[in-house]
């Protein structure tokens, strides 16, 4: 990453990943008075929407996209997606999913303003938009009373496309920290 940074002052650093909304609710902890438990309404379907996310760690502006799986291919027009909407260097932050390989890394090679960076087997926590997926799940999946699917999702991808996140990855992983921004 200080390579990235030295070689491209104005390149953008993008963690990318990609979930699935349910729309069963998912339960967390939730406030209620004393002696009365909160209900929430589990629907029997086991509706799913992927999404696709890129945080932009220097500004914490997120770019979202629903898919309906999630593979190579459509990794790949995701980050062509990315590559028409930020016309400088790109460092890509990736986990080590199966579809973040094959056309991909033929994605990767092809164009010189790309860059990969893999984290390590089995470290969520350092991709910061596992954060943000949590903040979204947090604010709009959890515990959610939606009665219509189309709804739910709607709200989520809002959410996430205009919401701010704040991230402290460049502070942590940058020599200069996200100050050199």
């Amino acid at each position: 990453m200080t390579d990235f940074l030295q070689e491209h002052p104005t390149g953008v650093i993008l963690a990318l990943d990609e979930m699935s909304l349910y729309f069963q609710a998912t339960l967390t902890r939730v406030w209620a008075p004393l002696g009365q438990s909160p209900i929430v309404k589990v629907h029997p379907q086991r509706d799913c929407m992927d999404f696709y996310g890129a945080l932009n760690v220097c500004n914490g502006r997120e770019i979202a996209m629903r898919s309906e799986a999630e593979n190579s291919e459509l990794t790949a027009n995701f980050i062509r997606q990315l590559v028409m909407l930020y016309p400088q260097p790109i460092l890509l932050l990736l986990d080590r999913a199966p579809w973040h390989f094959g056309e991909v890394t033929l994605l990767i090679e092809q164009m010189d303003r790309l860059q990969a960076v893999y984290f390590p087997v089995a470290c969520p926590d350092l991709n910061p938009q596992e954060h943000v997926w949590e903040q979204a799940r947090d604010a709009i999946s959890h515990n959610h009373t939606y009665h219509h699917f189309d709804t739910l999702i709607d709200d989520f991808e809002g959410f996430l496309n205009d919401t701010p996140f704040q991230t402290n990855f460049l502070d942590k992983y940058s020599p200069w920290g996200s100050r050199h921004f």
